[in-house]
């Protein structure tokens, strides 16, 4: 059962209305905020943003952190992604992602937008722990991948209140951690996403989406078959070219 404050939803007419703008207003400011380099009033901002995690008892702080830590993951990495914007018109592009993630993605309830919430945390959270950090010690990007994957897994249970949500989350962040253990020592990027987000991200939505499937008893023998092969099309052809690259940096070392 997910936390009363992360369903709590606005009230309509002008709180609503209000709610709506300080959401809009958080994002170009902190545009504003990075096209100045002040980065650690951004940083600021962003956190005293969910200030309402802490609105209750202590005893719910922990829910709370884990029912908002896929936002934060995605606010975070957005803020990344600002800072490492080649111009502004990159910089102000993911500020308009953010006002969508705020005002449409983040407050939606049904279990299809939770669920891609869930993705876009992975995705998101893995792509800027890579842009930012992909040379870094094993010892941070192993831990932090299997962090952002958890969280990211319970978000996805945590709506279908799935009794073994916390078994599976540890599950897939253990799967997380050990991939990134093997293939951090050949991280290759196809573009700003590096190989292993990308591998957990075809993984993990073939995953969410035969469960989610079987949980409105949607799934057939062709859906199914579809699913398998499009994620092992995708694992694949990542393999390949991780291979082809390893082969060819052997053959440089032997020269």
């Amino acid at each position: 059962m997910r936390p009363l404050l992360a369903t709590i939803k606005p009230a309509t007419g002008y709180s609503r209305l209000a709610h709506i703008g300080l959401n809009i207003l958080l994002p170009l400011l902190v545009f504003v905020l990075v096209r100045i380099t002040f980065l650690p009033l951004a940083l600021t901002l962003i956190l005293l943003s969910k200030w309402r995690m802490f609105a209750v008892r202590p005893r719910f702080w922990p829910a709370n952190i884990r029912a908002n830590a896929v936002d934060i993951i995605f606010s975070l990495s957005l803020l990344l992604f600002m800072v490492r914007g080649v111009s502004p018109g990159v910089q102000l592009f993911w500020a308009i992602i953010y006002i969508v993630w705020l005002v449409i993605i983040k407050p939606a309830s049904s279990i299809a937008l939770v669920s891609a919430q869930a993705l876009l945390g992975l995705l998101f959270g893995l792509t800027a722990l890579f842009v930012g950090w992909g040379g870094a010690a094993l010892y941070i990007l192993v831990p932090m991948t299997g962090v952002i994957c958890y969280l990211s897994a319970r978000h996805f249970f945590d709506s279908f209140d799935e009794p073994y949500a916390r078994l599976l989350s540890y599950l897939w962040a253990y799967f997380g951690a050990g991939l990134i253990w093997v293939l951090s020592h050949w991280l290759l990027f196809y573009g700003f996403i590096a190989q292993p987000t990308l591998l957990l991200l075809a993984i993990g939505y073939g995953l969410a989406a035969l469960y989610y499937l079987d949980h409105h008893d949607r799934v057939s023998k062709l859906v199914r078959t579809e699913i398998t092969i499009t994620t092992v099309v995708i694992i694949v052809a990542v393999v390949a070219s991780l291979t082809v690259n390893a082969t060819n940096t052997v053959r440089a070392l032997l020269r």
